[in-house]
């Protein structure tokens, strides 16, 4: 048994504990309260933290860190332009990402790992595109969800996709990693593609995550089939004989249409929904993944978060990649959070986003993302500011202006940057 203390302990799903500890046995939580309270049932040594605050490590809803090296590929590729539409940076993304080697795929995932910790997240749901890749995942130390990608029109190629994926997740290996499914998006991926994709992770009880109104290309789409996924993505891809006929709706109406819609799923982005897509989502149970710095580098607009909230959608966090970002830290998602959304989310509704939110948008609430009794120990060491306070202004100060001091996975250090004696 081990005792870390600290000026604050935050639990997430409780208050803040003023002077209080954290007791660890084999890798996972005993139990928090006061170090007094705590001392008193448990021996074992005392890591003690003065001035500073242990809290869950973060969780990252959503990554793709395939494509972590991108900004770089796009020079070396000789791919290096500026996207003037969703569309175009989509087209960019597949052309770079046709040209790799395995071994620079590699080279980018291990980099990603290696960012993630460094920014205190320890559990991400990445989505995966190359299966071989899993072993670097598995060997990082960190946990979290690989949802494999579901993509693509052609029903023979669909029918052996769900064959693979349904013997990847009965073979699944990860490490601490879980496996799950990512139906791309509803326009890259066909009607019978979605529903047995759903029923796939019905039977291996597995979640699911979607892309879902990231652009107004694909509300144009879904509604007479036309605007640029139409003429060029779809070429792109060599698609045009799987064109639909307009369907007069919405991406969110029609997969509510086809019963793929409940609780098991998460919606990333969910920038363009209309009232009517929100109280869709919401009925059905489905929680969403805001994005909000991607969604201002590729001037796609803003989630309506108001009115997500005001139906009480539940929600989370995640960076997306380096493609349409500037860096994977979840600190700098939630400090972009507070500032583009003045008065619509608290500090302390972020970091619930960021942490235990996160990890129930993942189905991974029963191992990570609060300091609660048989989770891992999973957690940061932050030094606080001079002054903070508590409450609201404990958690503000800590998005703000906290340092990352040293992160722990599963009670063993990970990163340090400062000794304590």
């Amino acid at each position: 048994m081990e005792l870390y203390a600290a000026s604050y302990i935050l639990p997430i799903a409780s208050p803040p504990i003023p002077g209080g500890a954290v007791a660890v046995h084999d890798g996972c939580i005993v139990e928090t309260g006061t170090l007094a309270e705590l001392r008193s049932r448990h021996s074992g040594p005392v890591h003690d933290f003065p001035g500073c605050a242990i809290l869950p490590g973060l969780v990252n809803a959503h990554t793709h860190l395939e494509l972590t090296h991108f900004p770089s590929w796009k020079i070396r590729k000789g791919i290096d332009y500026s996207p003037r539409t969703y569309v175009d940076w989509i087209i960019q993304v597949i052309k770079i990402r046709r040209a790799l080697s395995p071994q620079e795929l590699e080279l980018s995932v291990r980099e990603g790992l290696r960012i993630c910790l460094e920014a205190g997240t320890t559990a991400i749901g990445e989505i995966l595109t190359d299966r071989s890749l899993i072993p670097l995942y598995a060997d990082s130390g960190l946990r979290g969800r690989l949802l494999f990608e579901a993509i693509g029109h052609d029903p023979v190629r669909n029918a052996q996709l769900v064959e693979e994926l349904d013997a990847a997740i009965a073979s699944f290996s990860g490490g601490s990693f879980l496996p799950g499914i990512s139906p791309h998006a509803p326009h890259t991926v066909a009607e019978h593609l979605h529903q047995d994709v759903y029923r796939l992770a019905y039977e291996r009880n597995v979640p699911r995550v979607i892309h879902l109104a990231e652009s107004r290309e694909e509300s144009d789409f879904f509604f007479d089939s036309s605007g640029k996924i139409a003429e060029f993505l779809y070429p792109h891809v060599r698609w045009e004989s799987y064109l639909p006929a307009p369907r007069r709706t919405t991406a969110t109406a029609w997969l509510d249409g086809l019963g793929v819609l409940n609780g098991t799923i998460s919606a990333v982005h969910c920038v363009h929904l209309t009232p009517s897509d929100a109280e869709i989502l919401a009925k059905r149970g489905v929680g969403v993944v805001l994005c909000p710095r991607s969604n201002d580098k590729l001037a796609v607009g803003r989630a309506p978060v108001v009115l997500l909230k005001r139906l009480g959608v539940p929600l989370a966090l995640g960076t997306d990649s380096l493609a349409s970002n500037d860096s994977l830290s979840l600190w700098d998602e939630m400090r972009y959070l507070l500032d583009t959304f003045p008065g619509i989310f608290t500090p302390t509704e972020a970091l619930s986003m960021t942490t235990i939110g996160s990890a129930r948008q993942l189905a991974l609430a029963d191992r990570t993302g609060s300091l609660d009794k048989g989770k891992h120990a999973d957690f940061l060491v932050m030094k606080l500011p001079g002054r903070n306070g508590s409450g609201e202004a404990l958690h503000e100060a800590l998005i703000h202006s906290g340092e990352i001091l040293q992160v722990f996975l599963a009670g063993n250090l990970v990163v340090s940057r400062e000794a304590f004696s």
